[in-house]
């Protein structure tokens, strides 16, 4: 046979398939990470015991076994249901959940008639146990856009049942029944998340490119843009009337951000920025609650000058000023004197004076490597409804912290929100377990896409 024949018959021959590439799925990473977030929470918690009693609590096995068989029970959800899962998202809820039930224990120590750390374990138990429901039974995110109006309804309905109990603190935010309370509008902003991200993702084309162009910004017609406006514009009414500011500013910045992201008009941001900034200023001088919030804000030190003591704001901006870089000790600080609220709003104050700068800064990193891990899942994803959801929860957590960080050290007026995973509160903590768990699942389809065929 020629040289040509062979060359032919070479050329014909098949090309063998490419060598299949599998992604890590980097399961052992999440079980160390998962044990060393374990390990500090029960090191948090010998060290408040030594500070105060000069001995090891005698709950310490108990309190790490309890954490580490749930965070290990969530660990074999995660590794069974979705594999592919970002590995970090687990043992971050677990770490800052931890550390939240050693503050509220640390607390509660000096407050015997007000003990917060056993409910809130409980608490923390429902929780990682909704999250091990929603890792196992939802097997598909995408499932969840089916259910657009059924979540935006349930929302508003939960919105709404708080304007039939009493007011506490001045809001009408809780459901009390039977010694139970329950803040029904933290679920609330999980089901807006989803109406808004699976509406959104609908309307996206109609929103980017149809309407009229004013000024940098290309408006959608009332037809698209009518129906979510209204459903945002009700709900922060129902807020506004439950005088729940916080959560109001919680949904707004929820809705411009995934407006923007949807519609990639910078334009947006700037209209969000506006109306923002118009609303506080009408809601601060016509709503008194809102307008006293603003004065301390304002005058920290005015009820000191005037003979009446520190207020919370002051106390709080005083244990930061304790802490230093370093702080305290855990157990050594004095944040007991905020008041009622030191367990709740200003439970940062008790982190910033007895961790310090240093280790405030590490929670606060803690929290921006979840929203970070939030938007890289919705990044890589390439539907639109996921990636908007996946943005959507990460900003909730990125938006929370901000506004509650933001009040307890005098940044901005104070809002009455409870620290995602590390203040006292059986709503909240169920509900940022319930974002662990569908960013989970957000972020194994966004892996799962891109495992298959590739170079060796």
């Amino acid at each position: 046979m020629s040289k040509a024949g062979i060359t032919v018959a070479t050329a014909d021959a098949p090309t063998p398939a490419p060598a299949l590439r599998r992604l890590p799925r980097r399961r052992g990473v999440e079980l160390a990470l998962i044990v060393l977030g374990v390990l500090l929470s029960v090191y948090g918690y010998c060290a408040v015991g030594l500070a105060q009693h000069g001995t090891l609590p005698p709950g310490a096995a108990g309190y790490g076994a309890g954490l580490g068989v749930l965070a290990l029970l969530a660990h074999l959800a995660v590794r069974l249901r979705a594999p592919y899962a970002d590995p970090l998202l687990l043992p971050i809820g677990v770490l800052l959940n931890g550390l939240g039930l050693v503050l509220i224990y640390r607390l509660d120590l000096e407050t015997p008639g007000d003990r917060a750390a056993p409910a809130q374990l409980v608490w923390s138990t429902l929780g990682v146990t909704l999250f091990i429901l929603v890792v196992l039974l939802l097997r598909d995110h995408r499932v969840l856009q089916r259910y657009t109006y059924v979540c935006v309804v349930a929302a508003l309905v939960l919105l709404t049942l708080p304007i039939l109990f009493p007011a506490v603190n001045g809001a009408r935010i809780w459901i009390r029944i039977a010694g139970f309370s329950i803040q029904p509008g933290e679920f609330a902003k999980v089901l807006l998340a989803v109406f808004f991200a699976a509406y959104l993702a609908a309307n996206r084309s109609a929103l980017a490119y149809t309407g009229r162009r004013f000024w940098k910004l290309q408006l959608p017609t009332g037809r698209v843009l009518g129906p979510i406006v209204a459903v945002w514009l009700v709900s922060v009414g129902v807020l506004v009337l439950e005088h729940d500011l916080g959560t109001s500013l919680l949904f707004f910045g929820l809705f411009v951000v995934l407006l923007y992201v949807a519609t990639g008009r910078t334009g947006w941001i700037a209209v969000g920025l506006l109306l923002a900034a118009l609303g506080a200023v009408a809601v601060g001088r016509l709503e008194p609650h809102v307008h006293s919030r603003i004065e301390t804000w304002l005058h920290p030190f005015a009820s000191i000058e005037a003979g009446e003591g520190a207020n919370q704001l002051t106390q709080s901006l005083f244990a930061f000023a304790e802490g230093g870089v370093l702080g305290t000790g855990l157990g050594l600080g004095h944040s007991v004197l905020i008041g009622f609220a030191v367990k709740s709003d200003f439970i940062l104050a008790t982190a910033g004076e007895e961790l310090g700068l240093a280790g405030l800064s590490a929670i606060f990193l803690l929290y921006g490597l979840l929203v970070e891990r939030g938007y890289r899942a919705g990044l890589a994803l390439r539907e639109p409804f996921g990636r908007l959801l996946a943005v959507g929860l990460a900003s909730l957590v990125a938006l929370q912290v901000f506004v509650i960080a933001g009040g307890v050290t005098g940044l901005i007026p104070l809002t009455g929100m409870a620290m995602p995973f590390l203040a006292q509160g059986g709503s909240s903590v169920v509900t940022n377990w319930a974002i662990v768990a569908l960013l989970v699942r957000v972020s194994d389809s966004a892996r799962r896409q891109h495992d298959g065929p590739g170079t060796p």
